[in-house]
């Protein structure tokens, strides 16, 4: 009975460690704060766009999900539009030193010059905190905030799970589906979707 009893508390435990380590950021509620170092040495802090609309990009180079989307330039235009309209558009590397997608600040910002990246900042996440924090699980993995700091839009960047860059051409944006509702006074119409890509390397 005792063994029985341990086993039990045992899988209780396990259960809430599970729960934790998957959790997400509610939709709908306000954004967690952060503050990171950018790749060209400023510190950025969140609560410092309150009053804009802001896009957390989880990413990693070498993700053939995230090559797709900035091989033919589809991320740096979705990027270009929308910051020429106020929105801050922020990066986020998470892989920690060794793992898949890892950069320095000098390696980050050799890389966004060579593919033309047009992010308002590349934040470096090593310790992968800030992306616990939000639960994100892959790259791309994609979150817009609005100007009252709440979370809008959380999952993928657009509804064709592939590494094909021939299929941007017919999927639906969903960040920029749900910046160009919020910004018209309408309610975000998928708030949460499924993110794919590469699982982000912590």
């Amino acid at each position: 009975m005792k063994n029985l009893t341990q086993f039990l508390l045992s899988c209780a435990v396990l259960a809430v460690t599970l729960v934790g380590a998957s959790a997400q950021v509610e939709t709908g509620k306000p954004a967690p704060d952060f503050t990171l170092p950018g790749s060209d040495g400023q510190n950025y802090a969140l609560t410092a766009y309150k009053g804009k609309y802001v896009v957390l990009e989880w990413t990693n180079h070498d993700c053939p999900f995230v090559k797709k989307h900035y091989s033919g330039g589809a991320m740096q235009a979705t990027q270009k539009k929308y910051t020429g309209k106020g929105v801050v558009w922020l990066q986020i590397i998470s892989s920690a030193p060794g793992k898949q997608g890892y950069l320095s600040a000098a390696q980050a910002t050799e890389v966004n010059k060579a593919q033309g990246t047009a992010a308002t900042a590349t934040l470096l996440d090593p310790d992968g905190k800030v992306g616990k924090l939000y639960g994100a699980q892959t790259t791309p993995h994609m979150y817009v905030i609005a100007p009252d700091g709440k979370l809008i839009y959380q999952g993928a960047i657009d509804d064709k799970q592939s590494t094909n860059p021939a299929d941007i051409a017919t999927s639906k944006n969903y960040v920029a589906a749900a910046l160009d509702e919020a910004m018209a006074g309408k309610a975000v119409s998928k708030p949460v979707t499924k993110s794919y890509g590469c699982s982000v390397k912590y």
